[in-house]
């Protein structure tokens, strides 16, 4: 990864990452990502600085380990600027929290995303992570998401 750095989040980068997060996607995905997740688990994700520094966001990684499976961590949310894709910033990232993950005893990491996201699947297949199928209802009806699994 060239040009980009990797810090711990803070509860205020939540501000920078709603400002961006639905162009990021291209449609409205910030319900998905409240406020208490960078509150209770920045000290578990990450922010990706571009080449420019502070103020210049490559991408954001919100992860944590899990108080309720023992042994497990969870990636809840990756983006990655348009303009840094393709430039190993998410590698890094996961790369990154999967460290986190060792640190605190986990020894699986968990995801989801839609099953239209393709780009997403084979990222995750690329990174090591067994795809399930397609769950329907995962998030109440209507919602079928695909889940993954890496052991670590």
């Amino acid at each position: 990864m060239t040009g980009h750095a990797l810090r711990a989040a803070t509860p205020g980068d939540y501000d920078a990452i709603a400002a961006v997060v639905d162009d990021w996607w291209g449609r409205p995905v910030l319900p998905s990502l409240p406020r208490l997740f960078l509150d209770h688990f920045h000290g578990t994700s990450l922010i990706a600085e571009g080449p420019e520094g502070p103020g210049d966001m490559a991408g954001f990684l919100i992860g944590f380990v899990s108080p309720s499976q023992p042994g497990e961590a969870y990636i809840h949310f990756v983006g990655v600027a348009p303009g840094a894709r393709k430039s190993g910033v998410a590698r890094s990232m996961y790369e990154r929290f999967f460290g986190i993950a060792r640190g605190h005893g986990r020894h699986v990491v968990r995801a989801i995303t839609a099953p239209v996201n393709e780009r997403s699947i084979a990222f995750h297949r690329r990174m090591g992570f067994e795809a399930g199928d397609p769950v329907p209802g995962y998030n109440g009806p209507g919602t079928s998401l695909v889940t993954f699994v890496r052991t670590l």
